[in-house]
């Protein structure tokens, strides 16, 4: 190597030397606000706008936002964050939430769940737009649908029957649960299990395999 080449070697060394290294690692996050497309997040204590596909100077970038829950990725891991969510330390694996639910002999999907913590039944119902129960199981769990819900009505299997349209803080199905869940309480007994409806399964992964349906979230 001649004496040029290698003073230009050592110098692009001594170059490279001088580069700071970046510390990718975030130590915490909180979600502050959510719009639609957008979020506004606390990283490590600085205060940060974002919208979905933008990437900030500490690595987090938005993948997708509602009013509901932000899509998050960083160093290639996503997680889905709902307002007022704080993470500490290294950020962290995502976790699964899934459930297997077989079908009965009558080729129904049953499983055990919960809304707002209060245990029942529910059927998987692709065909329900939104996740429905009567009148008695509405009472059992507390909910004041007469007077925090919409009015309006439905046609179903029984009929046009009046209906009463809310948002449940939490439902549940085995280990699968989510927040702020758009139903309906139907006027009467019908229907006689809680319909788990497209309001639910539209936001968590379904398999169709061998008679049964797995039921999968990342978060």
């Amino acid at each position: 190597m001649s004496g040029h080449a290698r003073a230009a070697a050592l110098a692009g060394m001594l170059a490279w030397s001088c580069v700071p290294a970046i510390d990718a690692a975030v130590q915490r996050i909180e979600v502050q606000a959510l719009f639609k497309d957008q979020a506004v997040l606390t990283i490590d204590g600085k205060r940060r706008s974002v919208r979905a596909g933008q990437t900030t100077a500490e690595g987090v970038r938005l993948i997708s936002a509602n009013s509901r829950e932000a899509v998050v990725e960083i160093d290639g891991k996503q997680r889905t964050l709902a307002l007022g969510t704080r993470i500490g330390g290294a950020f962290p694996t995502p976790r699964e939430q899934q459930v297997l639910v077989p079908a009965d002999v009558n080729g129904m999907y049953l499983a055990n769940g919960a809304i707002n913590g209060v245990g029942m039944q529910f059927m998987l119902d692709t065909g329900a737009t939104l996740v429905s129960i009567n009148e008695s199981t509405a009472a059992r769990v507390g909910l004041d649908y007469r007077g925090l819900g919409t009015p309006g009505r439905s046609i179903t299997a029984a009929g046009v029957v009046r209906i009463w349209r809310l948002r449940l803080a939490r439902v549940r199905i085995g280990e699968v649960e989510l927040h702020d869940v758009d139903a309906a309480v139907h006027e009467g007994e019908f229907p006689p299990v809680a319909l788990l409806g497209n309001s639910f399964l539209s936001r968590v992964e379904m398999t169709r395999a061998a008679g049964a349906v797995l039921l999968r979230r990342q978060f």
